[in-house]
């Protein structure tokens, strides 16, 4: 009855040698956090402040001698195992129960090699660091739109951002990255070394091992750019999606806009009569002459007065930055998405009735305009499958109040089911995936046997599996 009322990380804990436990924290020169310790109910916390978990090891690796270690460990002991980047893993799998969890946090070093216009990016670091360091010299490389989010998890599912239909995926940029596998080898994968494992981990969503840091390529970015965030009147939605699709139809690659139907925010910028009324924004950039830009955005503003018009000439680490305070620490999330061939009037009203009927004010419907560089890639040239879709719907599902999760995400979850009855929809994103309820095989498409193969090779046992990817053949046969 000792175990009465202890969590699953304690329990856990409780079942290991204590020998080996004393003997893993000794040769580690990071940090390890157990549950009796003071700081481990904060490092145990992450972004998504719905998901509540104990592990019974938190390994704040200083280096890769030490996420070696911890992988060892783990596979050693039967330890379900976790592994923590730069933070906003929307599905919570940066944090188990009853397990290890391979925090990388505090390996978030960035280095730029101006002549070879590459950097280096270790495994927990976050795309404000690296914006940090790359726009000194007027450079970046395709990342997300929220500084805060973790290289990792962003690059290894894929990576959409403002730079996308410029210059690809986030995973497109990709050089080479060193990677720690489930046998503890460390390895160098790129395109002329390991080959297949670079495959599959462009897209694959770390189920082939612990990524310790990412080689890019850099291109010519800012430090000005335009932003365009402007805010309509949720009666001005299906006129201002129809020209929305006649501008992403022939948009220049400089410019991307994401197009989203929310409330009104309670915000001095905006009226105070508007709030919390429901809305259509579109957020975007343009990386031309900026003196280019307003007839560059001038179709989408025709025949619709806004809201409010936050747009202009910005940093683009700014405008990299611009959506970090919409997305806190401790908010409580579930996202999903969707890939559409087209955007129908079934899509553009379903934006548009989920939107007036969500729990939450914080919630956002979001298309997202893709194709260009990303479509240019054959779809089986990574492990990332749907390149060729030109739209993605994404229901985020944001609130603070527990008492409210059944109801968020049962909207989350429902508008996506309803989208998936349209003839036009198909597949889903691996960094918007609900909480991974969802077969893997919808992700990756005609990749997943090859995806399978791989991990069946590097990760029989699914060490590696606590991400909601692919398991191995021994694991599903």
């Amino acid at each position: 009855m000792a175990s009465v009322g202890k969590s699953p990380g304690e329990k856990a804990l409780a079942s290991l040698p204590g020998g080996a436990v004393r003997s893993f924290e000794a040769d580690f020169f990071g940090d390890v956090v157990l549950p009796a310790d003071p700081e481990y109910e904060e490092v145990r916390r992450i972004w998504n402040g719905m998901i509540d978990r104990y592990p019974a090891i938190v390994a704040r690796c200083d280096g890769t001698a030490d996420v070696v270690a911890a992988v060892n460990f783990a596979r050693e002991h039967d330890l379900p195992l976790a592994v923590r980047g730069g933070g906003h893993n929307v599905a919570g799998t940066a944090i188990c129960d009853g397990g290890i969890v391979v925090d990388l946090s505090a390996m978030n070093g960035v280095r730029v090699d101006r002549e070879k216009q590459t950097v280096r990016v270790e495994g927990g670091a976050t795309l404000g660091d690296v914006d940090r360091e790359t726009q000194l010299f007027g450079l970046a490389t395709p990342l997300g739109a929220v500084s805060e989010t973790g290289v990792a998890g962003l690059t290894l599912n894929g990576g959409y951002g403002h730079l996308t239909r410029q210059y690809g995926l986030a995973l497109d940029n990709l050089r080479s990255v060193d990677v720690v596998t489930a046998d503890g080898r460390v390895r160098t994968a790129s395109a002329d070394r390991n080959a297949d494992l670079f495959w599959g981990i462009r897209g694959g969503g770390g189920a082939l091992g612990v990524v310790t840091s990412f080689e890019f390529d850099l291109h010519e970015v800012g430090p000005e750019v335009y932003a365009f965030f402007e805010w309509f009147h949720g009666d001005d939605t299906a006129a201002l999606m129809e020209r929305y699709l006649e501008w992403t139809a022939d948009a220049p690659r400089e410019a991307g806009v994401l197009a989203f139907t929310a409330h009104v925010p309670d915000l001095e910028e905006f009226p105070e009569e508007s709030w919390g009324e429901p809305a259509m924004a579109m957020l975007g950039s343009y990386r031309g002459d900026l003196a280019d830009a307003d007839d560059v955005f001038r179709p989408l503003r025709d025949g619709a007065t806004p809201i409010a018009d936050l747009s202009g000439p910005m940093d683009y680490a700014d405008l990299q930055s611009m959506l970090d305070e919409d997305y806190p620490d401790g908010l409580r999330y579930y996202w999903k998405s969707i890939f559409l061939t087209k955007v129908s009037d079934e899509v553009v009203d379903l934006m548009r009735r989920y939107t007036e009927s969500a729990p939450s004010a914080l919630s956002t419907v979001d298309l997202w305009h893709l194709g260009g560089a990303v479509a240019e890639v054959p779809r089986d040239a990574t492990a990332f499958w749907h390149r060729d879709k030109p739209y993605m719907l994404t229901f985020e599902a944001n609130w603070e109040e527990p008492a409210d999760d059944e109801a968020n995400v049962a909207w989350g979850r429902d508008g996506i089911a309803d989208a998936s009855d349209l003839p036009v929809a198909s597949g889903s994103y691996g960094n918007f995936p609900g909480m991974n309820e969802d077969p893997a095989k919808r992700r990756f498409g005609d990749n997943y046997e090859r995806l399978v193969d791989l991990k069946t090779e590097y990760d029989p046992e699914n060490l590696f599996g606590g991400n909601g990817s692919v398991a191995p053949r021994t694991a599903v046969d």
